[in-house]
């Protein structure tokens, strides 16, 4: 007799009959509540992966949801060619978020992280006139063609070189090299102020301090990219504030529409108006729909404070973490709700073991589990993640 398919068999199946081939999923989630999500074949899981720190306000969150089923009933597409109430009142509230003295005061919306990483890149060109960038090694800003030259990986990278922008990789954290590389011709720096793919990887202070001042010693521009930093995963709206340097442009997505697609790029005014009439476009950048889910997933983090929250719960999280006492994990770091343990050993066969028991996270390099849950996280459910977490590392994966 032949077996029936699960529903997860079914959809998968389905799936892999028309999709692109570059993933090879093996679960299939059908909704979520707060920082629970469900497959299809009605399992729990506590999400500590959240679209990879996409879910900020949580899943199935009220306010959120609201806001985009009424925005639907009245206007969905408003270019930035045109003025939009919902985009002057997302403006409004975002920028409440960001603190004078960081003297960020234009942005320009688009729909993800790449596409404003991007957009940073042809403004530093146009403001500067330079043609050179430096960026990280273990850095990762984006896979698409142009934001390419500036992620470190090399599998991303090396199939389609050569690439159009001129770029130097240093060393995470080292004042020497970015002081070797920063040249005339750099237009701008390119830094995150935590290394999301690249390990979680936390910059000093004396770093993002030499990097101000060294760029503007020799007329390049400061980038911060915090598509997976910002929106309050640190315990501050920017991660850039745990520091408080003054950078020329910062980015952000993921979190900013708590699941729909948005992207920001955060200028000074000088940067902004460096740009030439229709030198930089977008279609559906700064639509009605994601301003509306944008400004709704504001008022959530400051109706419900979740910024505390995130610093609250994460510094939890980190003490549970470092208190499992498991001679397997080399280091915790990071900061807020954005955390990454490091194993001495490869993390892939216990990310499915903690699946297996419901815990959904993922990896941050080939040793790092990574931690990015929704900021609405409690201790409560961190306790939960850690007793699982501490029965997963107990289990014997060696070959």
């Amino acid at each position: 007799m032949i077996a029936e398919k699960t529903k997860t068999q079914d959809i998968l199946a389905r799936d892999a009959e028309h999709n692109s081939g570059l993933w090879n999923p093996g679960i299939v989630f059908t909704h979520g509540d707060g920082v629970k999500i469900y497959d299809a074949d009605g399992n729990e899981y506590i999400d500590c992966l959240a679209g990879i720190a996409v879910a900020s306000v949580g899943h199935n969150n009220a306010r959120l949801t609201k806001a985009i089923a009424e925005q639907a009933q009245r206007l969905i597409i408003c270019s930035q060619a045109h003025g939009s109430d919902v985009r002057a009142d997302f403006y409004d509230k975002l920028f409440s978020f960001i603190p004078e003295y960081l003297g960020l005061s234009r942005v320009f919306m688009a729909n993800s992280g790449s596409e404003v990483n991007e957009a940073a890149l042809k403004w530093a060109r146009v403001a500067t006139g330079r043609p050179h960038f430096v960026s990280a090694k273990r850095g990762f800003s984006g896979r698409t063609l142009g934001v390419l030259a500036i992620t470190w990986e090399k599998k991303y990278r090396e199939p389609f070189e050569p690439l159009k922008y001129e770029n130097d990789f240093i060393k995470y954290n080292s004042i020497e090299e970015l002081d070797q590389y920063v040249t005339d011709k750099t237009a701008a720096v390119f830094l995150e102020p935590i290394q999301g793919e690249g390990g979680m990887y936390v910059a000093d202070q004396e770093f993002l301090d030499a990097a101000r001042q060294i760029t503007q010693e020799r007329g390049a521009l400061l980038i911060m990219d915090e598509v997976q930093s910002g929106v309050g995963r640190t315990g501050k709206f920017l991660a850039t504030e745990h520091y408080g340097i003054k950078p020329d442009m910062v980015t952000l997505a993921k979190g900013l529409g708590g699941g729909v697609p948005i992207g920001a790029l955060l200028m000074s005014e000088e940067v902004a108006m460096k740009m030439p009439k229709g030198g930089h476009g977008t279609t559906f950048g700064g639509n009605a729909l994601a301003s509306a889910a944008g400004l709704a997933v504001l008022e959530e983090i400051e109706a419900r404070k979740l910024l505390a929250n995130a610093e609250e719960v994460g510094a939890y999280f980190t003490e549970k973490l470092e208190a499992i006492g498991s001679s397997k994990i080399r280091e915790v770091r990071g900061k807020g709700l954005m955390i990454g343990v490091e194993l001495k050993e490869k993390v892939a066969p216990y990310i499915d073991a903690l699946k297996d028991k419901g815990v959904m996270v993922i990896n941050a390099g080939a040793t790092v589990i990574r931690f990015v849950p929704p900021l609405i996280m409690s201790k409560a459910d961190v306790d939960k993640v850690i007793a699982r977490l501490a029965q997963v590392l107990e289990l014997d994966f060696s070959e």
